[in-house]
């Protein structure tokens, strides 16, 4: 019996040495540090818009059917609009927006014969715009995001207040006109992160509105004619916020990789 007892504790030594050598004998497992990957937003968010800015028309271009204008001028104004916009990524981003100017004043000379040297014409201008817009964001810059952006979409144009000053006939009026316009926009600027929602938006747009054309009215000696004014678009210098609502997130990993044997 005392050898079976031996015999029995030495197999045990044995077992548990062998497995103390065969534990210290395998490799121990491999941690890998979190790779590092760029901060791309891959989701993306709702955002509201709100905008003021002040534009400068290039002259236009403005004729009855019976003599031309020149030295036409419409006067800078004041533009305020709003929109609601998606932000697809950290890079693209679209939005839709409304816009009002107010009146411009519109001032241009006409040829009167005889003695006289030239009438004076003068009208207003004001339009409301809708427009889709597409921006690139170029990358974040300590808070600064340089963008491009283009836009299409519809201007309406409205002209009143139509009136001219002749010395050899006196004054008149004439009535207004309206149209619905195509109209397209090209914009630069840079946005700013006042923190993870607000951002303050400073930029250029150039937008083309297309024409206008007032209802015809008696020139005189049954003589029917309209004003037209064409090449109407304007250079604009524009300050804005954004509110962007966030709900984004980010790629990445969120435990550190362990390989397995």
């Amino acid at each position: 019996m005392k050898y079976f007892s031996n015999l029995l504790s030495f197999t045990a030594a044995v077992m548990v040495s062998t497995s103390v050598a065969y534990a210290a004998d395998l490799p121990a497992p491999v941690f890998v540090e979190e790779p590092e990957l760029p901060q791309v937003q891959i989701g993306g968010g709702w955002y509201l818009r709100g905008d003021i800015g002040y534009k400068v028309y290039r002259d236009p271009k403005v004729f009855t059917q019976e003599l031309s204008l020149y030295d036409e001028k419409l006067d800078g104004t004041g533009v305020v609009g709003a929109g609601v916009g998606y932000r697809f990524n950290d890079f693209i981003r679209t939005d839709l927006t409304v816009d009002y100017e107010w009146d411009s004043d519109f001032f241009g000379k006409s040829a009167c014969g005889g003695a006289c040297s030239y009438a004076i014409q003068r009208s207003k201008i004001d339009v409301w715009t809708i427009l889709f817009n597409a921006y690139a964001d170029l990358g974040n810059y300590n808070g600064f995001m340089p963008y491009l952006g283009a836009g299409v979409g519809v201007s309406y144009v409205n002209v009143h207040g139509g009136n001219f000053a002749n010395p050899s006939t006196g004054h008149g009026k004439y009535p207004g006109g309206n149209k619905w316009n195509l109209s397209w926009a090209l914009m630069a600027g840079v946005g700013y992160d006042i923190n993870e929602n607000w951002k303050i938006d400073a930029g250029y747009r150039y937008l083309d509105i297309g024409e206008v054309e007032t209802k015809k009215f008696d020139r005189g000696g049954g003589k029917m004619v309209s004003v037209k004014y064409e090449d109407l678009a304007a250079h604009e210098v524009r300050v804005g916020l954004r509110y962007e609502f966030g709900g984004s997130s980010y790629g990445g990993y969120d435990e550190p990789i362990m390989t397995k044997y």
